[in-house]
């Protein structure tokens, strides 16, 4: 086994990726603290073709060379957008036939795993605060409620790494 240059990588330009055809898929951050999450998030928002990141209340916009340091470039090719309230959004996502889960430990939750797509339809999660979780109000919003299974002494994971098994999961389901 040898490891592969970057040129031998296949990676899209920005343009090319701008051009691509994504999934129905959207990235809501509801007041997200850490500048280092939300890079991270663009770049796996990158990785799997999402079609969209909305940036919600707290949560800081590039450019930032503190968002910039992990995002990598991905606020360049990632389409993103600064919506002040969240509720809001999910009013209006809903409005657009956009089927809204929050990504969060709820009662009457449905597992990661256990969660189907319908694949003609469109899809936001909303990922929260490092703290205080997705708003109550924002849950209370939602279609689904989604929890990621965890096994282990802690009761959650950090912010980007729950979007990066949520978005590879779906992006599996989506079948692209």
């Amino acid at each position: 086994m040898r490891k592969l240059k970057n040129s031998e990588l296949g990676r899209l330009n920005v343009e090319d990726f701008k051009k691509t055809a994504k999934i129905p898929l959207i990235v809501v951050l509801d007041n997200i603290r850490s500048l280092n999450n939300i890079g991270s998030v663009f770049r796996t928002s990158d990785a799997f073709l999402i079609e969209k990141i909305y940036l919600c209340g707290i949560t800081a916009q590039p450019p930032h060379k503190e968002i910039h340091k992990t995002a990598l470039g991905a606020t360049e090719s990632v389409n993103w957008e600064y919506v002040e309230d969240t509720l809001e959004l999910v009013k209006n996502l809903k409005k657009e036939n956009v089927i809204v889960c929050s990504i969060e430990q709820a009662e009457n939750s449905t597992m990661l795993q256990d969660f189907s797509i319908e694949s003609h339809k469109k899809y936001a999660i909303v990922m929260g605060n490092e703290v205080k979780g997705v708003q109550q109000e924002v849950v209370s919003a939602s279609d689904f409620c989604i929890e990621i299974p965890q096994f282990g002494t802690k009761h959650s994971l950090n912010i980007s790494v729950s979007t990066g098994v949520v978005l590879w999961d779906l992006f599996k389901k989506f079948n692209f």
